[in-house]
C-alpha cells in the first residue's frame, strides 16, 4: 500500500477550486480524493466537508447503499444547522433520483420515501434559512414535481388480488 502524501495548508484554497472543477468535469472520484486530502490537513474544513458530501452523492447512480451511508455520516460534521438540514435533503433527493435511474424493483417506492424525507429536511432548512435564500424552497418544489411525475399510488391490502391457480 502507498503512503499518501499530505498537502500543505497553504494549498487548501487551490485544492478546493480543483475539487470543484473535477466535479464539473464529472470526475467525482478525483474530486472526492482531493477533499479527503484537504480534510487530512484541516479535518473540520466546512467547504471540504460539503464538497466531499456532494462528490459522494454524484456517485449514487453507480454505487450501492454504501454511498448513501458515507454521505450521511458527514452530515453531523456540518456545523451550521441550516446547511445541515439543507444537505440532508440533498443526500435524500439525490438518492431518490439515483434509485429511479437504476430502475431496480421497488425503485419508485424507495424513491418516493426518500423524496418525502428530503422534503421534510428542506422544510426545516426553510425555517432556518438566511433572508433571501430560497434554495430549500427550490429543492422542495423539485421534489414535489418529481413525486408528481413518478409516484404511484400504493395498493392497499384489500386492493391486492393475487392470481391463484386452480
Amino acid at each position: 500500500m502507498f503512503q499518501l502524501k499530505p498537502i500543505t495548508a497553504a494549498g487548501i484554497p487551490a485544492a478546493l477550486h480543483k475539487a470543484e472543477r473535477y466535479r464539473l468535469l464529472n470526475d467525482s472520484a478525483c474530486a472526492e480524493s482531493i477533499c479527503l486530502d484537504i480534510l487530512a490537513v484541516e479535518e473540520e474544513n466546512q467547504s471540504a466537508i460539503v464538497m466531499l458530501l456532494l462528490t459522494i452523492t454524484d456517485q449514487f447512480a453507480s454505487e450501492s447503499g454504501a454511498g448513501k451511508r458515507r454521505a450521511q455520516e458527514l452530515l453531523p460534521r456540518i456545523r451550521d444547522a441550516y446547511k445541515r438540514s439543507y444537505y440532508s435533503g440533498i443526500v435524500l433527493e439525490r438518492w431518490a433520483k439515483a434509485q429511479l435511474q437504476r430502475g431496480l424493483p421497488n425503485a419508485a417506492e424507495i424513491a418516493s420515501d426518500a423524496y418525502h424525507d428530503a422534503m421534510e429536511h428542506y422544510e426545516t432548512a426553510e425555517r432556518l434559512r438566511p433572508e433571501g435564500n430560497d434554495e430549500a424552497i427550490l429543492r422542495w418544489n423539485t421534489c414535489a414535481r418529481m413525486l408528481a411525475r413518478h409516484e404511484r399510488p400504493r395498493a392497499t391490502f384489500e386492493e391486492y388480488a393475487p392470481a391463484l391457480e386452480d
